[in-house]
């Protein structure tokens, strides 16, 4: 690329370089952002490189993670050979801890994309167009949140049964009204706007008018929303496993070996259950200080 298509970038993306870089400005002068965002880089790599920074690696039969047990290593504490120690089986807790990484992203990008489409399509309609399909929707939001989501769904994994897949099924079936809220909120400012009157009186469809202006302008607080209930999703889901109600015992699912550590505890074998749990904390803690970061970043009050 020479230096007139260079030039010529510049010029054609300047305004949108110029708001990049405030971003950056903005997001160096929160710390606590910085820190966030750098604790999810490292949780990413972990899970990325996984079979790489593992010392022991699982089995998959069926869909189902096996790992050999070694039982002249049962219940060792954290040891140069085993970072974290092993369970009572000789497992390496170290290596679980990392693979585990994995199935709590996995578990947390799904319910959080999911959710994230079914609340934006039901609240930019039910927002947009009003009547009796807003109340309709409006109704059910209601009733859902009358119940403690995380009490739902318990009853709903309980009666589908224990599984990594149906501890996702509930969690979707429980977490949509949110977004649906705060998506038709969003969307009953967003229409009172000119553009919006604008493109009505030119003849542009509802339907365009939805997801060309509506939803694009929507945007800011379901991505802090989103980013957020990422590690709140995955300490649901580590609750739901604690409860017995997520993956098989012995698999590489951080509220499982939390659940299967904890009655060690009193006996001095501390480490089985208290590093999944801090792989839980410092997750759940990273997603909470970046998205509060980009929450005031994306607060337009800070943008002027």
């Amino acid at each position: 690329m020479g230096e007139t298509e260079v030039q010529s970038f510049r010029n054609k993306y300047e305004s949108q370089i110029k708001e990049f870089r405030y971003t950056l400005h903005l997001l160096r002068k929160s710390p606590l952002a910085l820190a966030g965002l750098v604790l999810l880089m490292l949780i990413f790599l972990v899970a990325i490189f996984a079979p790489y920074l593992a010392i022991e690696h699982p089995k998959y039969i069926r869909g189902q993670q096996t790992w050999s047990s070694d039982y002249a290593e049962v219940l060792k504490p954290p040891s140069w050979e085993h970072p974290f120690g092993t369970d009572d089986m000789g497992h390496d807790i170290y290596s679980m801890v990392v693979y585990g990484s994995r199935e709590a992203l996995y578990v947390g990008f799904i319910v959080v994309l999911v959710t994230t489409f079914i609340g934006v399509l039901l609240g930019a309609y039910s927002g947009y167009v009003g009547g009796w399909f807003d109340e309709i929707i409006m109704r059910i939001c209601d009733i859902f949140f009358s119940i403690p989501s995380l009490i739902l769904a318990m009853a709903i994994t309980a009666a589908l049964g224990p599984g990594l897949e149906h501890v996702m099924y509930a969690l979707i079936f429980t977490w949509w009204p949110a977004y649906t809220r705060i998506v038709r909120g969003q969307v009953l400012s967003v229409k009172q706007n000119q553009y919006i009157e604008a493109a009505r009186a030119v003849g542009v469809g509802r339907f365009k008018i939805i997801w060309k202006h509506v939803i694009p302008n929507s945007l800011p607080p379901i991505l802090v929303q989103a980013t957020m209930d990422l590690g709140n999703v995955i300490l649901a889901a580590a609750g739901l496993a604690f409860l017995g109600l997520g993956g098989a015992p012995y698999t590489a699912d951080w509220g499982v070996m939390v659940s299967q550590g904890r009655s060690w505890i009193l006996a001095g074998k501390w480490w089985w259950s208290t590093f999944p749990g801090l792989a839980i904390f410092i997750t759940v803690l990273a997603f909470n200080l970046f998205g509060d970061g980009l929450r005031d970043i994306l607060d337009p009050r800070l943008r002027r």
